[in-house]
């Protein structure tokens, strides 16, 4: 039955020129779902959350989506400064920029120096 109703969803969109979205959780918890190839599921809530007035979201799930987004883009400055502190993407860098690039390297360089140094000491007694 659920591939039938799954089938069903998928000829409506395509007869009807329709956005169609289909989600079933069987009674074992199992989930199955179709949506329609130009369309995604978060899109079609969406749009049925503005064109019928109810709220599918509360407050607190709206600030878990700010936190993620916040969090993204955290990761993705972090992405982009390691990068550049293992000397990839520099040329996009003013000079301003590479000043605490170039200080950062400094203290690493400097501490794994300190840490060879401990260990070659080490090893020498």
């Amino acid at each position: 039955r659920r591939n039938g109703i799954i089938k069903k969803a998928r000829e409506i969109s395509i007869l009807c020129e329709a956005q169609v979205s289909v989600v079933i959780f069987s009674s074992s918890g199992k989930m199955s779902e179709y949506c329609s190839p130009a369309a995604t599921l978060p899109k079609i809530l969406e749009r049925y959350q503005q064109n019928s007035g109810r709220k599918l979201w509360d407050a607190k799930h709206e600030s878990l989506s700010a936190e993620i987004d916040r969090i993204k883009k955290e990761n993705d400055n972090m992405q982009i400064e390691l990068r550049h502190l293992k000397g990839e993407d520099l040329n996009s860098l003013n000079p301003k920029e590479l000043i605490p690039i170039e200080d950062a390297l400094q203290i690493g360089l400097t501490s794994v120096r300190d840490k060879q140094m401990e260990i070659w000491k080490l090893h020498k007694k």
